[in-house]
Parts: C-alpha cells; structure tokens; sequence
C-alpha cells in the first residue's frame, strides 16, 4: 500500500464508476465511448497494476493506474474533492514511485480538475488532438521520469 492507494477491488471500482464526477463521466461517454457503468468497471479490474484511493472518511474516492508503454489513466469521485490536498499529495507520492521512465496519455480539454492535478504532479502538456467518437479536443501530456543513484556533487 502507498499511502491511501490500494490493490483494486470490485467493491472498489464498482463504487467509484457508479459516482464518477460530472466531468470524468463525461470525458468516459463523449471520449471513450463508454457509457455502461459496468464496462468502466471492467476494464479498471482487467488493467495491469490498477489501484484504488481510499478517501480519509472511508469512500472509494479514485481509480487508476498505468498500462504497459507507460500510459497512466485516472478516474474520479467528487469526493476527491473534499480531500485535495491529501489527494494530490497522495497521488504525487503514487506517481513519483512508478518504475516507468515516461508516463504519458491524453486528457479531455474541459476536464479542469485533472489538468490541474496533472500540472501539480509534474506532467507537461504537449498539443491539442482530436479524439474518441466525437473527435473532441484532448490534450496530450506526459512526464519523464528519472532517478539519481548518487547525491549530486559539486565539482
């Protein structure tokens, strides 16, 4: 466990796909295509290495992970929005112990809850592109990630 993200559970990503917020739910339908509550739930339990967050007041707040290629995803309850910082400090220790050097995926434009995530945990947005069904404006972004073996030294 790190911090308040667990193994997925079914309890878990069912719970959080039946109360996405307005804005992932969206992103879900008109991005994706995915309107089926239990479609979303499968393809979060069928994902390599997906993880839950587990609110302070108990609720499966968040569901995400990161597939192979590095391609990281998250989906969110409003909930997360009564804990932002536990969150965000939560998800930013998450991301930073990943092995994977490059993270990347695209996020919906509107979606101003995740682009500021995002942004906080270090990605950067890199163009516009059309995308889903709808061919709606989605953002690609992505974070190079690396590790110092040794403490840097002055010469």
């Amino acid at each position: 466990m790190l911090n308040n993200f667990h193994p997925i559970t079914n309890e878990a990503a069912i719970d959080v796909a039946s109360n996405l917020s307005f804005a992932d739910r969206r992103e879900c339908v008109e991005g994706y295509g995915q309107e089926n509550v239990m479609d979303i739930v499968m393809s979060a339990l069928v994902a390599p290495n997906t993880q839950y967050w587990k609110a302070p007041n108990g609720k499966s707040a968040a569901i995400g992970g990161v597939q192979e290629g590095g391609k990281i995803w998250m989906l969110c309850t409003d909930t997360v929005r009564e804990y932002p910082r536990q969150f965000a400090r939560d998800s930013l220790r998450m991301t930073n112990s990943r092995p994977e050097k490059f993270l990347w995926n695209v996020v919906d434009e509107r979606n101003g809850t995740h682009l500021k995530l995002l942004r906080f945990l270090g990605f950067k947005f890199l163009r516009k592109v059309p995308f889903g069904p709808k061919q709606l404006p989605f953002i690609e972004f992505c974070k190079i990630q690396w590790q110092t073996t040794q403490p840097h030294q002055q010469v």
